[in-house]
């Protein structure tokens, strides 16, 4: 009895050993370091280009295009990149130009508030420490001006201010106001604002005052809107 169970035990014990051979050899083997970091980017892409569809869908331009280009960078040869690429360079440039009008838009100031005896509207841009004011006043009407610090501009009686409109010389007549302002009002305030309204960037050179300083005051005037620049009427005779 003892030798024929010894060789049943043995026959077992073989048999089971076969089967767990077999299982090894026709299981599927454990994916190493280099195709677990593929796996993992692959899942990145995936995900990150259904973030980039969505923020389509809702017309987000700016985080479009950072996750666009986060696409396209780490994972260049994707599937998701060659999806992002079909649609980035659109979203991209329409992005620069929205940013860039925003951006001049953003440069002007527009206020309204009482001023000596009545209501004053401007739009207002800064360079170099001196405004370009355009002016609405119920009782001095319109008037366009240069607006510095003391002690102004050297204009004696009329002066003409040279400068460029789009890089095409230009000239502007001026004259400094008699009360002692440190400013420089323009002679043509109606054809000053329609060449503004036309330009993209001025350029206007002037003499400063203080040591005769030469300056040359560039304004990008290509984010005036001239509807916000509030109308005040005249002001009603008593």
């Amino acid at each position: 009895m003892k030798p024929a169970f010894s060789r049943y035990a043995v026959m077992a014990f073989c048999a089971v050993a076969l089967l767990a051979g077999c299982s090894q050899q026709s299981g599927t083997p454990a994916p190493d370091a280099e195709q677990q970091q593929a796996q993992s980017q692959a899942t990145d892409a995936t995900r990150n280009l259904e973030t980039y569809r969505q923020l389509l869908r809702i017309h987000n331009d700016e985080m479009a295009v950072t996750m666009g280009q986060d696409i396209v960078r780490r994972f260049p040869n994707s599937d998701a990149a060659k999806e992002v690429q079909q649609t980035l360079p659109e979203i991209e440039k329409r992005y620069t130009e929205a940013s860039e009008k925003n951006r001049l838009a953003g440069l002007w100031l527009y206020q309204v508030s009482p001023m000596a005896g009545g209501t004053q509207s401007t739009a207002t841009i800064g360079n170099g420490g001196v405004q370009l004011v355009l002016r609405r006043h119920t009782s001095w009407g319109q008037s366009v001006f240069l607006y510095g610090s003391k002690p102004g501009f050297v204009c004696r009686g009329n002066c003409t201010i040279a400068g460029t409109v789009d890089g095409k010389p230009a000239h502007t007549m001026a004259f400094a106001p008699s009360t002692g302002e440190p400013a420089l009002m323009i002679r043509d305030d109606k054809a000053f604002i329609a060449m503004l309204q036309k330009a993209k960037k001025i350029t206007l050179d002037v003499t400063l005052a203080d040591g005769d300083k030469k300056q040359t005051l560039i304004y990008e005037v290509g984010g005036f809107d001239p509807a916000k620049w509030a109308s005040v009427g005249k002001q009603k005779k008593k």
